[in-house]
C-alpha cells in the first residue's frame, strides 16, 4: 500500500514539474482559421530547430517561454463549453520532450488537438499517433529537399522525410504546405516538391500558402518582386491555394 502511495505521489510530482514547464511563449485565445471546422486556440510555443528567412515569428522563434503548461491547461478549463479544440505550434512544438503529458493533460478536457510541424522529430510524431494524442497534423515542406539547407539552415531534411513517411503510412487526418514566396521557390521547385508527394503516395491535397509580407521577418525578407505562374504547376497531386 505504501509503494502504490509512494508511486502515486512521484507520478504527481513529476506532472507538477511537466507542467510548470515554461514553453509557451503567447496564446491566441480563438481562431476558426487554423483548425479547419473547428473552434480552437493555438498555443505558440517558443524557439525553432529551423530558421526559415519569411518566418513572420521571429520574437517566438528568438525568445524563450513565459507562460507555463499549468497556465495553459487552466486558460483550456476557463473555455470548456466554448471552444473544441486546440493548435500546438510555434516555434516548433516538438523541440519539447514534455510535450506527450501535455497532450494527455489536454486530452483530459476532452480537447481535440491539432499539431504544426516541421517533422524535425519524427518519432514523437509516431508516439503521439500511436497513443492518439493527435487529431490532425500541418507538415510544413519548406523546399526541394536538395534545397532544405539552404532555405532553412537545418542538416537533417532525412529527419522530415521519416515524418512524411510515418503521416502517409498511418490514418491519421493530415495536410503537407508549403509556404511560397516567389523570390525563394520557382514553380521548378513546387513541381519537384510535388512529383516527390506523388511518388511516396501522398494522396491528400497539397496546400500552397502565400507569402504576406510583415515586419520584421527573421531573414529580414522583402516583399516578393518576381511574378509566380500558377498555370505551370504539375496536376499530379491536388493542389488548394491560400491567401492568393
Amino acid at each position: 500500500m505504501l509503494e502504490k502511495l509512494a508511486s502515486i505521489e512521484s507520478a504527481f510530482n513529476l506532472l507538477k514539474n511537466v507542467l510548470a514547464d515554461k514553453a509557451i511563449h503567447s496564446i491566441t485565445k480563438f481562431t476558426t482559421l487554423d483548425y479547419p471546422h473547428h473552434l480552437a486556440s493555438i498555443f505558440w510555443f517558443a524557439k525553432c530547430n529551423m530558421a526559415c528567412p519569411y518566418c513572420y515569428n521571429p520574437q517566438i522563434v528568438r525568445d524563450s517561454g513565459t507562460i507555463s503548461l499549468q497556465t495553459a491547461i487552466e486558460f483550456l478549463q476557463s473555455r470548456q463549453g466554448r471552444l473544441d479544440s486546440v493548435v500546438l505550434s510555434g516555434g516548433e512544438c516538438t523541440l519539447y520532450p514534455n510535450l506527450e503529458p501535455f497532450c494527455e493533460a489536454i486530452k483530459a478536457l476532452n480537447y481535440k488537438i491539432k499539431i504544426d510541424t516541421n517533422g524535425s522529430h519524427p518519432e514523437l510524431l509516431a508516439h503521439l499517433i500511436m497513443k492518439k494524442l493527435v487529431d490532425y497534423i500541418a507538415l510544413d515542406y519548406k523546399a526541394p529537399l536538395d534545397q532544405y539547407e539552404t532555405l532553412t539552415h537545418y542538416h537533417h531534411s532525412e529527419r522530415f522525410e521519416e515524418s512524411l513517411k510515418i503521416l502517409i503510412q498511418s490514418d491519421i487526418p493530415f495536410e503537407v504546405r508549403t509556404t511560397l514566396h516567389s523570390d525563394l521557390l520557382t514553380p521548378i521547385d513546387i513541381n519537384t516538391i510535388i512529383k516527390d508527394l506523388h511518388v511516396k503516395g501522398y494522396r491528400g491535397t497539397y496546400y500552397l500558402q502565400n507569402y504576406l509580407h510583415v515586419e520584421p521577418t527573421l531573414g529580414e525578407t522583402k516583399m516578393q518582386q518576381n511574378q509566380f505562374d500558377l498555370s505551370q504547376l504539375s496536376p499530379l497531386i491536388p493542389i488548394e491555394l491560400r491567401n492568393f
